[in-house]
């Protein structure tokens, strides 16, 4: 396997050690590809997760935006959905990525739609 893979690997797994969601306060967890980012709200104790919003849904897709914008729009989307649901802190975990770019744009639009963590 690729080494890059391998070291963001154990990344993953070494912050998920340290980070769980409950059903009060869940896990705000980030996956991003080459094109798309994911994000979604879990709550580990039960296994279920709460909230899903990805940049390739019809109302962030239609933008014409940057990458990085679109991110924004995820955790702006994902807060909005989440304050409906009375979720108003979540932990963060940013899945092995580095904590810049459309990470910390997703990070920062869920801190503006209304999210502590």
């Amino acid at each position: 396997m690729n080494s890059k893979l391998v070291q963001r690997q154990k990344i993953r797994y070494r912050i998920r050690r340290k980070v769980n969601g409950t059903a009060e306060k869940p896990r705000l967890s980030i996956f991003r590809s080459n094109m798309e980012i994911y994000a979604q709200l879990i709550d580990d104790v039960n296994a279920v997760t709460l909230v899903a919003v990805a940049s390739s849904g019809k109302d962030i897709a239609a933008q014409k935006v940057t990458k990085v914008e679109k991110a924004k729009l995820v955790g702006i989307a994902i807060a909005k959905k989440a304050v409906e649901l009375n979720i108003t802190a979540c932990v963060f975990d940013r899945g092995g990525n580095l904590y810049h770019g459309r990470v910390k744009s997703v990070a920062d639009g869920a801190r503006e739609g209304g999210l502590k963590f």
